[in-house]
């Protein structure tokens, strides 16, 4: 390991540290008001088990450590933002109403939790019909979009068979998967035969896929590839398809695989009076799909944030961090996501299905 890695490792585990001592110090202090100062040791053996839960799911399989751990991101997150001000009320109160603040605190989270948990639990499906100025033989396709499954301990097969079920109610004609199928890791998958439940996903162009960040993080995307294409699914890493001499689809690589063809490259050698559907896990270079042919782009790794306030954040990040954005000639895609990462929860943001009705000239 590096030097400026174990820098980084070191300042980062320092920072997190000091953020757990202060959520517990505070914590703590509304506790005792109840407990009458008992049972200290055994509040911060909890809370420092809690706090370990985010190490201790990446060392110990078992799905137990990934929800708490889950929970435990969104607690972090969120109590950055309530507890300054609740100290600010603690000092303005002269140290009074300290239950108050407290129970209003626990409402919030309660609240955060159970609409969440329905976000994330419940997609919805979103309807968009578009054109293309191009000819085709066909005088539309259906294309059903996901990306960000997030396969692994927290989304699994009970929530894969959703995406099935409205697939088989869909009927699309082709199926795009835009990235993030797994989270991290494999095993997940392999162990609860999700490759199996995949196998169900039909359409009569077929089923295409793309890789994501969190596909390549665990060096296991060689071996996605292969279990994907066993369930009927072709991967396309930097790879194009012509579909019934029709239309093209192109998959890109993702930035996490290192070296990926340019867009130029990609698309130099196409009939550009076709139809061109491009896949990109990350909505990063709307401008060059737009410049060089793309008709349609479809993307995901956003998520539209997942937890708000942080859809601001890739709001500032991404031209197109969420939903439908017509860019010039091109008719840009990104999807919030089917899965989650981190906490399994959602707030100003759906767990998603797209369904485009994309319409040709005869």
């Amino acid at each position: 390991m590096s030097l400026p890695t174990i820098l980084f490792v070191l300042l980062f585990v320092i920072v997190y540290s000091l953020l757990c001592i202060y959520i517990g110090k505070n914590v703590w202090v509304w506790l005792k008001t109840y407990t009458k100062g008992k049972y200290q040791k055994s509040f911060y053996f909890l809370f420092i088990m809690l706090a370990a839960s985010p190490f201790l799911a990446r060392t110990v399989t078992i799905p137990l450590f990934a929800w708490i751990s889950g929970f435990w991101m969104a607690i972090i997150g969120y109590s950055l933002i309530l507890l300054p001000i609740a100290n600010l009320l603690y000092f303005i109160f002269k140290r009074k109403g300290i239950q108050w603040i407290g129970l209003g605190i626990i409402l919030f989270f309660a609240i955060i939790f159970s609409v969440g948990t329905y976000n994330a639990w419940n997609p919805i499906v979103r309807h968009y019909e578009v054109n293309i100025p191009k000819k085709s033989e066909l005088p539309a396709i259906k294309i059903l979009a996901a990306s960000d499954l997030h396969l692994g301990p927290i989304v699994g097969v009970t929530h894969l068979k959703k995406l099935i079920n409205i697939s088989n109610h869909v009927k699309p004609d082709i199926i795009l998967l835009a990235g993030d199928t797994i989270d991290d890791d494999i095993e997940p998958f392999l162990e609860n035969n999700m490759q199996a439940v995949m196998q169900n996903l039909h359409a009569p162009l077929g089923v295409y896929a793309i890789s994501g960040n969190h596909d390549v993080y665990g060096n296991d995307l060689v071996r996605l590839e292969h279990y994907l294409t066993k369930a009927g699914i072709q991967v396309l890493r930097d790879e194009t398809v012509l579909i019934n001499d029709q239309f093209y689809l192109t998959g890109r690589k993702d930035p996490a695989e290192g070296e990926r063809l340019e867009i130029q490259a990609l698309l130099k050698d196409f009939d550009k009076k076709k139809p061109i559907i491009m896949m990109d896990h990350q909505p990063n270079e709307l401008d060059s799909a737009e410049k060089y042919g793309t008709d349609l782009l479809v993307s995901g790794h956003t998520h539209n944030g997942q937890l708000a306030p942080a859809n601001l954040i890739t709001g500032m990040l991404f031209e197109n961090d969420g939903g439908y954005l017509h860019k010039g000639t091109m008719h840009s895609f990104v999807s919030s996501g089917y899965g989650t990462w981190g906490p399994p929860l959602r707030m100003g943001s759906r767990s998603e299905v797209m369904v485009i009705d994309l319409h040709f000239e005869k």
